[in-house]
């Protein structure tokens, strides 16, 4: 059983950055892909950004992608999301997620493991 927690959400300007983070319980998270996803009102959870088991690889929408950077620290069971430059467009409630596979797969329901989301705000 993993849990999760996302702390770091909250309100910014565009063109701010923000780091969220996804701290997990657990023993054996160093093996599992994580990735982030998020969700306003009204629309499907969509795909982030991801990393597999080790951080070498990691895979981002293309929506983010220049932008978003995301590291991980198995030693302390966290993974990071480093947000510049964010646009309006990136208001959304994030989630973090993970599987018990090495890899990361865009699908959100091929992650067995959600947090609660944390609120990501982007004032124009």
């Amino acid at each position: 059983q993993v849990q999760l927690i996302e702390p770091g959400g909250g309100l910014v300007q565009a063109g701010d950055s923000l780091r969220l983070s996804c701290v997990a319980s657990g023993r054996t998270f160093s093996s599992y892909a994580v990735g982030w996803f998020r969700q306003t009102p009204g629309k499907e959870r969509e795909f982030v950004a991801g990393i597999n088991w080790n951080g070498i690889s990691t895979y981002y929408a293309d929506s983010v992608k220049g932008r978003f950077t995301l590291s991980r620290d198995n030693a302390k069971n966290t993974v990071y999301l480093k947000m510049d430059s964010l646009k309006f467009e990136d208001t959304a409630v994030y989630y973090c997620a993970a599987r018990p596979q090495l890899y990361v797969v865009v699908t959100a329901t091929e992650y067995l493991y959600w947090g609660q989301g944390t609120q990501v705000s982007v004032s124009s």
